[in-house]
């Protein structure tokens, strides 16, 4: 399935920094103050042609150092047993600390590979300082710059040489849709499942986090045959705190990566939240179908048309610019619409699979463009003249010919995008629009 790398070690080391850089984003906040992160960050990398999600893993500061340790070797864990390659950062200004001693010891004992990183190396003066880290007793560190990116193009290809090349498991699934089921904790992801296939195969509590792997369930009733994944919460009861987000979305970033079409469970109770926000962003980044199930809606006392129509355009609104997608209101508990929901499922993966004939393509686009040409910058003016569909692509692509295409800004892309959604039914699939040189 998908290769996710993590990003670990003590406060203050330029974790964030060294994410920022390496998904060329500014997601991370970065501060000079140690225990800044807070909020678990996740982002793709696309290095030579290889794609991997990658997790900055930041600690905080506490009163108390032995709670500051806990939290950091919590965290390490998760990363060791999820992560197919760890990132260890370190800081080349301070040398080795105590807390780069404990961390190294947990990762020594992990069979997953594990890369030294010497961050803070700005200037070559202080590439002599990392001989220090070869005590660490994890191999070679790698002397890097977050700030100015010095040095993260070698980083980048050990990372790339380390990660799983094959999967059996993805070669296996590979002709079938697979349907994966995500959402927060406790969101009636498992339940859901059990409910689909009429039987008891997934474990189901009230504790949050009950799920512990990544489950496929073949679903081949009523003339529909694809996988469906209950992604995994946190590995125990013990650990159900603060954290439960990080856990929870650690482990459902494999699945979204795997996955074709991702329905996004809900709760009703609770209506939408930042989590779900994070998550919904997860499966966009990732360029995944989506179907939103409002679970738990046999709980809702207002049940009215304008009840629903205030929650979907909630939804729609957090979730803004793409507002293309189905949205379900249903119970696992009582199977209301529930089948509804696999059958829209069904739909969006066959939207994200539609075709359409270059020649009524260009037809409808001609009238589109004639009627509302882009604007026109610095007196030049585009002329679009050919339009295509770009086959065996893992979205919707369409490529618009033109003679100017550095002057297509995005809201006219937005405005093609969406005229063409309303002449062919992509609901539920991001749709990728280009603009090339004629």
């Amino acid at each position: 399935m998908g290769r996710l790398v993590a990003i670990v070690g003590r406060p203050n080391v330029g974790k964030s920094t060294l994410f920022n850089r390496l998904t060329q984003t500014r997601t991370a906040i970065v501060d000079d103050t140690a225990g800044t992160t807070r909020d678990r960050q996740y982002g793709k990398v696309d290095w030579c042609g290889k794609e991997f999600s990658i997790v900055d893993t930041g600690g905080w500061v506490v009163n108390s150092e032995d709670i500051f340790e806990s939290e950091i070797n919590k965290q390490v864990h998760v990363a060791i047993e999820e992560a197919d390659v760890i990132m260890f950062v370190v800081d080349a200004t301070n040398g080795v600390t105590d807390l780069d001693d404990h961390v190294a010891e947990i990762l020594r004992r992990s069979t997953k590979p594990v890369i030294l990183v010497a961050n803070k190396v700005d200037t070559n003066d202080w590439i002599y300082n990392i001989a220090d880290f070869y005590a660490l007793g994890l191999g070679e560190p790698f002397p890097v710059s977050a700030s100015n990116g010095h040095g993260t193009g070698d980083l980048l290809d050990e990372v790339v040489k380390d990660l799983p090349q094959d999967d059996t498991e993805e070669d296996t699934l590979e002709k079938i849709p697979r349907f994966a089921i995500v959402g927060r904790p406790n969101a009636g992801k498992s339940s859901i499942i059990n409910s689909f296939i009429g039987e008891g195969r997934n474990i189901v509590t009230d504790i949050a986090g009950t799920t512990r792997d990544s489950i496929y369930t073949r679903y081949n009733k009523f003339g529909f045959d694809f996988y469906l994944v209950d992604t995994a919460g946190i590995r125990k009861k013990a650990k159900v705190n603060e954290d439960i987000e990080y856990y929870s979305v650690i482990r459902s970033i494999r699945a979204i990566e795997a996955a074709d079409v991702c329905i996004l469970m809900i709760d009703a109770t609770r209506g939408i939240e930042s989590q779900d926000v994070s998550i919904f962003s997860l499966i966009q980044r990732n360029k995944k179908g989506l179907v939103v199930c409002v679970n738990k809606w046999d709980l809702v006392e207002d049940k009215s048309q304008k009840a629903i129509k205030t929650m979907e355009d909630a939804i729609r609104a957090r979730f803004a610019p793409f507002t293309d997608f189905p949205i379900i209101f249903g119970s696992a508990l009582t199977k209301q619409r529930i089948h509804k929901v696999l059958e829209t499922a069904v739909e969006v993966n066959e939207n994200r699979n539609r075709v359409v004939p270059t020649s009524q393509l260009n037809t409808y686009m001609q009238e589109v463009i004639a009627a509302y040409p882009p604007p026109a910058n610095k007196g030049k003016y585009v002329k679009i003249k050919y339009v295509t569909m770009l086959k065996e692509q893992v979205i919707p692509t369409f490529v618009f010919f033109c003679n100017l295409p550095q002057w297509v800004k995005e809201p006219y892309r937005r405005y093609l995008e969406n005229k063409i959604r309303e002449k062919w039914n992509f609901t539920g699939s991001p749709v990728s629009i280009f603009m090339r040189e004629k």
